[in-house]
């Protein structure tokens, strides 16, 4: 994981959150990288309670924090978790989504880590939501949302490309973060109009030829891919699939019973945007493996919450 120094990992503090923390921790020992720990307590939610609580929303806050630092400690120290990482845990009042976004951008981070779901006080603020949102939102750091207890190393990972420019960072920061996993490069793809075709009169073989050509077309294409990415024939499988891309790549993850899915992310277009948002969205609703997505880096950041 060349190039990758620092990792943010953000926590919750529930128990679907601790894989999360576990596969940071497990990517900072076999990459070298800095690892900090971040836990967002949003307390707002305090003042508009002030009343049931008696007027001492002040002690509340205060137990709250001292809770939520003694557990992160606890996290943070972990032997059955750490690999000998010195870890940096730290608390930082505020929004979730906004919190993490400005630490991830404040350190400079290489790659932040979610987990799939999340608990949080009163259910005010879900790490789930946080993540979607803060994936939709990303637009120059790899997001990995973590689903699966983390026993080991990936040992397949599946990138899906689209052959954007955001391409080319997917299938790198798949080898990065599982240098000696099997590599499985996936292009799923629609024709324009397909579905009309037939209504408009045009014959099944030529249509069938029609997806049979861009079939080859873009086969061609990922290997050119593969091989701009620096990827031996021997380091990658291939595979072009006609059909909708997000269920072309669940059932690629199941047949290849893949532990990591990797996909970019753009928005140089919005029709774009709106696609890939919605393949991100059913891969990681749909998919049992981890997710990791990766922003074209020239999409200009949304900084609202």
């Amino acid at each position: 994981m060349t190039g990758t120094q620092m990792i943010l990992v953000a926590t919750d503090l529930s128990a679907p959150a601790r894989h999360a923390v576990e596969r940071a921790f497990f990517l900072a020992a076999s990459t070298a990288s800095e690892l900090h720990i971040l836990h967002a307590l949003d307390l707002d939610i305090l003042d508009s309670l002030r009343e049931m609580l008696g007027g001492d929303v002040s002690a509340v806050r205060a137990a709250l924090e001292n809770d939520a630092r003694a557990r992160l400690d606890q996290l943070a120290g972990d032997a059955a978790i750490h690999r000998g990482v010195a870890s940096r845990p730290r608390i930082v009042s505020g929004n979730p989504l906004a919190v993490i976004a400005a630490e991830a951008d404040a350190l400079d981070v290489n790659l932040i880590v979610l987990g799939a779901r999340g608990e949080s006080f009163l259910r005010h603020a879900l790490l789930g939501a946080t993540a979607a949102r803060l994936l939709r939102k990303s637009a120059r750091r790899p997001v990995l949302v973590v689903k699966q207890a983390p026993h080991e190393a990936y040992h397949s990972v599946l990138a899906a490309v689209d052959f954007s420019p955001v391409s080319l960072h997917v299938i790198h920061m798949a080898r990065k973060l599982a240098p000696n996993a099997h590599l499985l490069l996936a292009h799923a793809f629609e024709l324009p109009y397909e579905g009309k075709l037939s209504f408009a009169g045009v014959d099944e073989q030529v249509i069938r030829q029609y997806v049979a050509h861009e079939g080859e077309t873009r086969r061609k294409q990922l290997h050119e891919l593969a091989a701009a990415a620096g990827l031996a024939p021997m380091d990658y499988s291939a595979r072009v699939m006609h059909g909708d891309p997000s269920q072309q790549i669940i059932a690629l993850e199941q047949e290849y019973d893949c532990d990591l899915i990797a996909l970019g992310k753009h928005g140089t277009h919005i029709a774009e945007e709106l696609l890939l948002g919605s393949v991100t969205k059913h891969v990681l609703a749909e998919s049992q493996c981890d997710v990791l997505v990766v922003s074209d880096a020239r999409s200009a950041p949304d900084a609202s919450p």
